[in-house]
C-alpha cells in the first residue's frame, strides 16, 4: 500500500482541490438555497432548473462549457487574462472551478432542504421584537440551518474528489498540476502494469468519500443534538 511521489501528488491535490472548491463555493450556495426558499421572483424555476444542471448533463458537456466560457479565448477567460494575467485552464485553479460546479447543486439541495425547516414564526417572532433582518439570518436561520450546510459541505467535498469528466475536459490530465486521484486511475488504468497502483489509489477513493460521509452523518447529528438542547 506503499504510495510513490506521483500518487501523493494525486492524492494531496485533490483534497486542495476538493477542499477549495467547497471553501469558495459554500457563500453562494446558502445564498442560492436562501433566495429559492425565501424569495419569489420571476425565472426562479429557470435559475433552479441552472443550478441543478450539471446533475443532469454529461460532465464532459460541463467541462466543454468551462472551456468554452474560461478558457485563454474564452468570452470570458480572455477578459480574465486581460485584466488579471490569470487563466483557468489547464491548472488547478481550474480544476478548483469544475469540481465546484459539479458539486454545486448538492450543496444548495441539502441546504434547501434543511432552510425549508425552519419555522418561519420564529423569524417573525424574533422580527416583532425588534431584531434587523441580518440578525435574525444570523441568530437564527443560519444555526438552524447548519446541519444542511455541514451535510451539503460534505456532500459537495466528497463528490469533488470524484470529480473527473468535467476536469479532464477543461484543465486536462497535467502531472502535478492537474492529475487528481480520478485522473491519476484512469492513466494508470491505460498503462500496462498499473494495476496495482490503480487499486491502491482505487482504495484511498472508497476511504476517503466513507470518511467523508460518516463525519457528515456525525457532525449533522451533534448539530441537531445542540440545537434541540
Amino acid at each position: 500500500m506503499m504510495l510513490t511521489d506521483p500518487e501523493w501528488q494525486a492524492v494531496l491535490l485533490s483534497l486542495k482541490v476538493s477542499s477549495l472548491a467547497v471553501l469558495f463555493s459554500l457563500p453562494f450556495g446558502v445564498l442560492f438555497a436562501w433566495l429559492l426558499v425565501r424569495c419569489t421572483f420571476p425565472g426562479k424555476a429557470l435559475v433552479d432548473s441552472l443550478i441543478h444542471l450539471p446533475l443532469v448533463l454529461p460532465p464532459v458537456v460541463v467541462g466543454y462549457l468551462l472551456l468554452i466560457a474560461f478558457g485563454r479565448r474564452g468570452f470570458l477567460g480572455e477578459r480574465i487574462y486581460d485584466w488579471f494575467g490569470f487563466t483557468f485552464a489547464f491548472s488547478w485553479h481550474g480544476a478548483v472551478l469544475a469540481a465546484a460546479v459539479m458539486s454545486f447543486p448538492l450543496m444548495v439541495r441539502a441546504i434547501r432542504l434543511a432552510l425549508e425547516g425552519v419555522d418561519l414564526k420564529l423569524e417573525q417572532a424574533a422580527r416583532t421584537l425588534g431584531a434587523g433582518r441580518w440578525r435574525v439570518f444570523f441568530t437564527i436561520t443560519l444555526p438552524l440551518t447548519l446541519p444542511g450546510i455541514i451535510v451539503g459541505t460534505v456532500l459537495a467535498f466528497a463528490r469533488s474528489l470524484g470529480e473527473f469528466g468535467a476536469t479532464i475536459t477543461f484543465v486536462s490530465n497535467i502531472p502535478g498540476e492537474t492529475r487528481t486521484l480520478p485522473s491519476a486511475m484512469y492513466t494508470l488504468i491505460q498503462t500496462p502494469g498499473g494495476e496495482g497502483a490503480a487499486a491502491r489509489l482505487c482504495v484511498i477513493s472508497i476511504v476517503l468519500a466513507l470518511c467523508s460521509l460518516l463525519v457528515s452523518e456525525w457532525l449533522a447529528r451533534r448539530s441537531r443534538q445542540r440545537i434541540g438542547g
